[in-house]
C-alpha cells in the first residue's frame, strides 16, 4: 500500500479535523474550561469511532475524563498501548500570540495553537494512522489499544488512581507516547530516560520579630544570614550536590550510552554564547548533556525573605525561605532523597536558627535498556522515513506517568515523538512543523508493521 499517496491524497481533510480539536480550549487548570474539557473528549472519541476503533468509552473521573478505545483483532500479534493527552496548557501571556491560541492557522508549513505539538497534534497522528491501515487493509498488524486522558498539564492525579485500581484493561505488550521531540530538524530521538523530581520547602526563624541593625546587629543571629549558609552547604565549587548519601544510587554512564550522547552533536560554545554565559557550569567529567539528561540535581528556585523595596531598610530578618527541587535518574529514591537532605540541613543549621521543613512532591525517574527489541524496531522505522537512524538520548525533564506505566503494566515504554525543541510548547505561538506531522505518520505506520 502506497501509504504516502493517501496520507498526500487526504492531507487538507486531516488538518482540517486537526485545527477542530485545536480550537475547543481544553485547559485542564482552569476550572472555567472544564465543559471544554469534556467537550475535547467528546470529540477525540467521536474520532476514534470513525476511525474503526471499538469499545471506545469516556471514563468519568473525579477530574476530567478518560477516553479509551480498541482494536483487537490480531491474535498471536503484540498489543501496543497507545498513551496521550488531549489537555492543554493556559495561554497567558495572551497579547504574546501572533494569532489566536485556539483560532489554528498554518504559516510557513506549521500549525500554531495550543496544543499543537503538546499534545493534540501528536496524538492525532496516531490515530490517522489506524485509520488510515484500516481504510487501506482493513486489517491492523498488532493489536491497539488508545487510552487517552485530560489531565496530565495537571499532574494527571485520577490517572493515577485508575492504575492502581483498573490496569489489567490496559494490558500491553508495550506503551507508545509521542510526547517529546526529535533532537533537530531531520534528526529523531527515542527518550531511554526520564529524570525523577522530588522537592521541599525550607523556612529559616531566628528572632520572634524583626530587628534594628544598629540596635541588635552583631549580637543575634540573622535569618538570611543562616539560610545562604545552609544553602551554600548543599554543593561544592563546581556543582556537585554535598549532600551525604546523595549519589550512592546513581548507575555510572555505560560507554554505549556516552556514545548516544556524544551522537547529539551538541556544540556546547553556541550553547554558552546563546545563553549570554561566560561559562557552563557542573560537574567535572561529563559533558552539558550528560549533565542534563542522566545527572540527579539539586537545584534552588527561589530564596527570598528581608526587605526587599526600594531603598534601604536597615533590619535584621526574623526569617528566610527557600524552594528546592531535584532532578533524580536511575535508581534514586525520592522519599530517601528528601531525607538525606532534611538531615543534611538540619546537621548544618548555624545556633541561634530554628528549622522548618515541608516535604513536597515525589516522582520516581524512569529507565530502559535501548537495546530493547521494541525500541529498535523503533529507531528502524525512523531510519525508514527520515533516512537517518534515531539516536537514543535521556531527557532532563519528568513525565512521572511514564514511570508508573513502566512499572504498573511491567511493559517497555517507547518515547516516539515528533515534536522541535523550538515549537514553544506551554509558551505563547506553540506551534508543531506540518513536515513532521507528515513524516510522522508514515513512521507510526512503519513502526506498526515493524512490530
Amino acid at each position: 500500500m502506497n501509504y504516502s499517496v493517501y496520507f498526500e491524497q487526504n492531507r487538507e481533510l486531516h488538518l482540517e479535523e486537526l485545527k477542530q480539536w485545536l480550537s475547543i480550549p481544553s485547559i485542564s487548570a482552569l476550572s472555567e474550561h472544564k465543559e471544554d474539557v469534556n467537550r475535547a473528549a467528546s470529540w477525540l472519541a467521536d474520532k476514534l469511532t470513525l476511525a474503526g476503533l471499538e469499545n471506545v468509552e469516556i471514563i468519568p473521573t473525579q477530574g476530567h475524563p478518560l477516553v479509551y478505545a480498541e482494536h483487537l483483532h490480531a491474535p498471536g500479534k503484540p498489543t501496543l498501548l497507545i498513551y496521550g493527552h488531549y489537555d492543554v496548557q493556559p495561554v497567558d501571556p495572551l497579547h504574546l500570540w501572533q494569532t489566536p491560541p485556539f483560532e489554528p492557522a498554518i504559516r510557513d508549513n506549521k500549525i500554531y495553537a495550543r496544543g499543537a505539538t503538546d499534545d493534540k497534534g501528536q496524538v492525532f497522528m496516531h490515530i490517522k494512522a489506524v485509520e488510515a491501515i484500516l481504510r487501506q487493509e482493513g486489517q491492523l498488524p498488532v493489536n491497539i489499544k488508545f487510552f487517552i486522558e485530560g489531565e496530565e498539564e495537571v499532574s494527571s492525579p485520577n490517572l493515577l488512581d485508575y492504575l492502581s485500581k483498573g490496569a489489567d484493561r490496559l494490558t500491553a505488550d508495550a506503551v507508545l507516547i509521542s510526547d517529546t521531540a526529535l533532537i533537530e530538524k531531520g534528526k529523531p530521538a527515542i527518550c531511554t530516560g526520564l529524570r525523577g523530581l522530588c522537592s521541599l520547602e525550607v523556612a529559616v526563624h531566628t528572632a520572634n520579630t524583626d530587628l534594628h541593625s544598629g540596635s541588635f546587629g552583631g549580637g543575634v543571629p540573622n535569618a538570611l544570614h543562616a539560610m545562604v549558609s545552609l544553602l551554600a552547604s548543599l554543593h561544592d565549587n563546581q556543582g556537585a550536590v554535598s549532600v551525604a548519601g546523595f549519589y550512592d544510587d546513581v548507575e555510572p554512564l555505560s560507554p554505549a550510552m556516552k556514545e548516544e550522547f556524544a551522537k547529539q552533536g551538541v556544540d556546547e560554545e553556541t550553547l554558552r554564547t546563546g545563553l549570554g554565559l561566560e561559562t557552563l557550569y557542573g560537574e567535572d567529567d561529563y559533558s552539558f548533556v550528560e549533565r542534563v539528561g542522566a545527572r540527579p540535581t539539586l537545584e534552588l528556585n527561589g530564596v527570598y525573605g528581608g526587605f526587599q523595596g526600594e531603598g534601604t531598610k536597615t533590619v535584621i530578618p526574623k526569617e528566610a525561605h527557600a524552594k528546592i527541587t531535584c532532578r533524580l535518574v536511575a535508581n534514586q529514591n525520592p522519599q530517601d532523597i528528601l531525607d538525606k537532605i532534611e538531615r543534611h540541613l538540619r546537621e548544618h543549621i548555624q545556633p541561634g536558627a530554628r528549622l522548618e521543613i515541608i516535604q513536597g512532591e515525589k516522582a520516581n525517574a524512569f529507565n530502559i535498556d535501548p537495546s530493547h527489541p521494541m525500541l529498535q524496531s523503533a529507531a528502524d522505522a525512523f531510519e525508514r522515513v527520515y533516512g537517518t537512524r534515531a539516536v537514543f538520548t535521556k531527557d532532563g525533564g519528568s513525565i512521572p506517568i511514564v514511570e508508573t506505566f513502566s512499572r504498573v503494566l511491567a511493559a517497555p515504554v517507547v518515547l516516539m515523538g515528533f515534536g522541535l525543541p523550538d515549537e514553544n510548547l506551554h509558551a505563547p505561538n506553540e506551534h508543531f512543523h506540518l513536515e513532521n506531522f507528515d513524516k510522522g505518520l508514515l513512521t507510526i505506520i512503519e513502526y506498526l508493521k515493524a512490530l
